[in-house]
């Protein structure tokens, strides 16, 4: 069962993306911030990090710096989400390291297609 772990401040958010992910057959991991998020990537080792942009105490861009630093987490597939999606906000995202982007509020269709797409490894079925 692959890993996702889900960091966003707002409770809604996270149990919104747990619940479809999970009804999916993922396993979910939750964080409330940016530090938290960092935490448990370390300790779950996550196959998939979907990530807020506006967190407390470490925002989206901070995690992805701290991660992209940390050789085993070099290509683990990261998703930002975010409510500000302001133009040029996903050309900023890829370019900080993201593999994935989602504006808020999310389509579900759309977050499926975007998990299994980053999650989906080559030669695999």
């Amino acid at each position: 069962m692959k890993k996702v772990l889900v960091a966003d401040d707002k409770d809604t958010g996270r149990e919104l993306v747990r619940t479809v992910l999970e009804n999916c057959d993922y396993e979910v991991f939750e964080a409330g911030d940016g530090v938290e998020a960092l935490e448990q990537a370390r300790q779950v080792r996550p196959d998939l990090i979907i990530l807020d942009l506006h967190m407390p105490r470490l925002d989206g861009f901070g995690v992805i710096k701290e991660l992209r630093r940390d050789e085993s987490f070099a290509n683990t597939p990261v998703m930002a989400l975010t409510a500000s999606a302001m133009m040029g906000d996903r050309e900023r995202a890829l370019a900080a390291g993201f593999t994935g982007y989602i504006a808020k509020p999310i389509r579900l269709g759309t977050l499926r297609s975007e998990v299994e797409r980053l999650l989906e490894k080559p030669g695999t079925s």
